[in-house]
């Protein structure tokens, strides 16, 4: 699993930055998704996905950065 170990804040706080992202991501292409309907331009819409495209990699590298590996045990 890409996840594995102790969960940090640093974990929850980058899970949080990626669902924001995600939900700002998915609002933009749905009214991209209109404005094709209506035929106008995506020049006031590529700053939002851009910077959403940066937070979720934001988000997925706190995520990765937030995990404490487990020390394998040793047993005699």
């Amino acid at each position: 699993m890409l996840f594995e170990g102790e969960k940090t804040y640093l974990f929850w706080a980058g899970l949080l930055v990626l669902s924001l992202a995600s939900v700002v991501m998915f609002s933009v292409l749905w009214e991209v998704r209109h404005y094709a309907v209506l035929s106008q331009g995506l020049e006031f819409n590529v700053p939002p996905m851009v910077g959403a495209i940066v937070f979720i990699l934001i988000g997925l590298f706190m995520m990765k950065s937030g995990i404490k590996k487990n020390k394998p045990s040793t047993q005699s």
